[in-house]
């Protein structure tokens, strides 16, 4: 099905000229009418004064108005039905930008081209033009940005009241079953010539994307207008200048957060009470029946909770970071019981965890023969994870009079030999075997070796460590920054994704933390860039959800949460350290909208805590969900407004307690 709408289709003439602006740009619509179970008519719309107008008479009137908004020009479009009617308006923005020097933007789903996903997920290797959906979009948001001219554009849509409807059907023409806010953004090439797409209701096309790595069928969306019925939609049209992408990002995602301006919500629960319920997490999911001792951390189902006997060092399962907060939590509060769990899972892997290379056990599965250490692969995402745990739990034992000198031990022989692995470029393969040998020598994984790297440096002083984090970092600003180009940080996905920014995020704060003048300043400076990347997957809006689906019964907004990457559409409370780092960046560059939206993610990642009183869709207590299906994409199971089945809670559960434990890296990096 085609979607564009061509310049030459339609003669408006409507010329958008913004102060100063190099560019003119030009709006074309069309309208597609359609009666139950007939063919869909579609009209070009021309331009008679304020109306719209067909060639044929239509049962509605559409009138354009477009004034100065600020720094922007707003749209808004009214249509008023002089009959019962069907109804989907599509609009396009022409450039002159050519198609083979743009850069696109659709915000946490879209990032330059999408190339280094698969044909199986939206990028341009299936089609270089594409709508979809807004609340797939952390902003519903499109963008375009030309490298030859340095100009960009972005259409933003200012919604009203959110709603949304159940349909029928997933693909094809389908009527809308009630009122829904949701529209669609997105990009045509077709010409050759970049075209910003958007309108209402929603469409997605040329596929629609509703789990990963599965495409079907697009959709087309028509709303109902009653007779004397009127709707107004607006939208926000913006021109500009940046240096290169990663300035264009941050220039939208500033828009963005000034248009939407999302608030703090109020917390439902505070730090000490969100705590207190996870804690039921580390009681409830232990398992000690093996070897290794561990919090069952995924793999778990939403309705029973019951463990799974698998332990996983990092990502998704956290399980010595996991051992350390019950540790730490069991003294704080009293509970001795919390206080063995940590201990027995430390013991167990000084025991047993590591391989005869020197490198911790990164998963271990007992319901499946266990590998020869030689067969085993090794990530530089779960080695450095696990490091960084076993660091704070040393560094809190020394602080207590307790030491650990076989640990120690340990972990300086692991980071020595996680010196060999770093390539003359500075980059760390993304997976190895224990003889160092390379399974995935990208280097998209690199941040997340050099926290670790940073903290073994404070922690064993040895400057090595300290300098092979620099020159990691040397890399980060050659390779990712500069390109702006964050990907392959997860392990289930070789993609753009949010965990990758967060880590170059996180690297450089480390870095700042212990260098001085302006070598700190400089670190500071990548860690503002690569932030803005970061928080451009983060949700600045709440998605609407229809009744019947769990999360907006139970009163959910989306404001604060991420998108987790191209291929996996979901949102989740992956934060971690980086409200935290946002915070402080806030102070280090006067950039106060870094301290709003860490003030909303704060107040925003406590809503689905399941408590005995209102479980949110979990079995147990302190269990909190993961894959939090927001808009019409599912990991396999239930959709929109649900869980998947599957869950990690091991992770979402360390991911919470970093964010309500603001002081502790900070304590080990200062020593206070």
């Amino acid at each position: 099905m085609k979607t564009t709408f061509l310049r030459t289709a339609c003669a408006l003439g409507l010329l958008l000229l913004s102060a100063g602006s190099a560019l003119a740009l030009d709006i074309s619509y069309q309208l597609r009418l359609k009666q139950p179970g007939n063919a869909t008519t579609t009209y070009t719309l021309n331009r008679q004064g304020q109306q719209l107008v067909a060639p044929t008479a239509l049962p509605l009137t559409i009138s354009e108005q477009l004034s100065t908004d600020g720094d922007a020009q707003r749209l808004t479009v009214t249509l008023r039905a002089t009959e019962r009617v069907y109804f989907s308006l599509g609009a396009s923005v022409a450039t002159a930008f050519a198609t083979d020097a743009c850069e696109f933007y659709l915000p946490g789903f879209w990032y330059h081209k999408n190339l280094r996903s698969p044909r199986e997920a939206p990028s341009f290797h299936t089609s270089n033009s594409w709508n979809v959906r807004e609340d797939r979009l952390s902003s519903p948001l499109s963008g375009v940005y030309d490298g030859t001219s340095h100009r960009m554009l972005t259409v933003l849509h200012l919604m009203g009241t959110p709603a949304d409807a159940l349909t029928t059907h997933q693909e094809g023409e389908v009527i809308l079953g009630g009122p829904c806010s949701l529209g669609y953004v997105g990009f045509d090439n077709s010409t050759g010539r970049a075209a910003l797409t958007f309108g209402y209701p929603y469409m997605e096309t040329p596929r629609r994307y509703i789990r990963k790595l599965t495409f079907i069928n697009p959709i087309t969306t028509f709303a109902r207008l009653d007779k004397g019925q009127t709707l107004t939609l607006s939208w926000l049209i913006r021109e500009g200048e940046a240096t290169d992408y990663g300035q264009f990002v941050a220039r939208t995602w500033q828009h963005c957060m000034d248009r939407l301006n999302p608030q703090p919500l109020t917390p439902l629960y505070t730090p000490g009470q969100m705590k207190a319920q996870l804690a039921n997490y580390f009681r409830q999911a232990y398992v000690d029946e093996y070897p290794l001792k561990f919090h069952s951390g995924h793999t778990l189902r939403t309705d029973d909770c019951k463990p799974y006997p698998a332990a996983q060092l990092g990502f998704v399962g956290r399980v010595l970071l996991n051992g350390f907060n019950a540790l730490e939590y069991g003294e704080q509060t009293g509970e001795q019981q919390l206080v063995d769990m940590g201990r027995a899972i430390f013991d167990s892997y000084l025991s047993g965890g590591f391989t005869e290379g020197g490198y911790l056990k990164d998963e271990v599965r007992y319901h499946e023969p266990l590998p020869q250490d030689k067969d085993v692969v090794h990530s530089i995402r779960q080695q450095s994870e696990a490091v960084y745990a076993v660091l704070h739990y040393l560094a809190y034992e020394r602080q207590h009079g307790r030491k650990h000198k076989e640990w120690e031990q340990r972990m300086r022989t692991l980071l020595d030999k996680m010196l060999l692995l770093q390539k003359a470029d500075g980059h760390f393969p993304r997976k190895y075997r224990d003889d160092h040998s390379d399974v995935d020598a990208s280097g998209g994984s690199t941040p997340s070796a050099t926290s670790t790297l940073v903290m073994g440096y404070k922690y064993f002083g040895d400057k090595r460590y300290l300098a092979a984090a620099k020159r990691t970092v040397e890399y980060l600003e050659r390779e990712i920054i500069s390109k702006s180009d964050y990907f392959s940080s997860t392990l289930d996905a070789n993609c753009e994704d949010k965990e990758a920014a967060i880590s170059a995020v996180t690297a450089t704060y480390y870095l700042a933390m212990v260098t001085k003048k302006q070598e700190r300043q400089h670190y500071i400076d990548l860690c503002q860039r690569a932030a803005y990347f970061a928080l451009s997957w983060y949700y600045l809006w709440d998605v609407p959800f229809a009744q019947g689906q769990m999360l907006g019964d139970l009163g959910f907004r989306s404001r604060g949460w991420g998108n987790v990457s191209v291929e996996n559409n979901h949102i989740d409370v992956f934060v971690f350290e980086l409200p935290h780092i946002v915070e402080w960046l806030a102070q280090q560059t006067d950039e106060q909208r870094f301290r709003q939206l860490h003030d909303v993610i704060l107040s925003s990642l406590c809503q689905l805590l399941p408590t005995p009183g209102r479980l949110c869709g979990i079995a147990l207590p302190g269990f909190y969900p993961e894959v939090v299906q927001h808009t019409n994409w599912d990991y396999g199971r239930n959709g929109k407004g649900f869980y998947n089945d599957l869950f990690a809670p091991g992770w979402t559960v360390a991911s919470l307690w970093e964010l309500y434990s603001p002081q502790r890296t900070v304590g080990f990096l200062t020593g206070k």
